[in-house]
């Protein structure tokens, strides 16, 4: 997953409240650090967007991400 796709997931998923919790909510699986901590420290985007998605509970059909391409099936 590339930085806009995490971007546009993001806000796809989470509305106004996206910038806050990528840069507020502690993500215990990114080591204590922030979606956009672990971003700057070098974490690929897809792991992160997968912390996000397991500490806010996103059901798994909603994981892709609008805007991506289609997982493999």
């Amino acid at each position: 997953m590339r930085l806009r796709e995490f971007r546009r997931a993001v806000a796809d998923e989470f509305g106004p409240r996206g910038p806050s919790l990528t840069a507020d909510l502690v993500l215990g699986a990114l080591g204590g650090r922030s979606a956009d901590e672990a971003i700057a420290a070098g974490v690929d985007a897809g792991i992160v967007w997968t912390a996000l998605c397991d500490a806010t509970d996103v059901p798994p059909a909603r994981r892709h991400g609008v805007g991506l391409a289609e997982p493999p099936r």
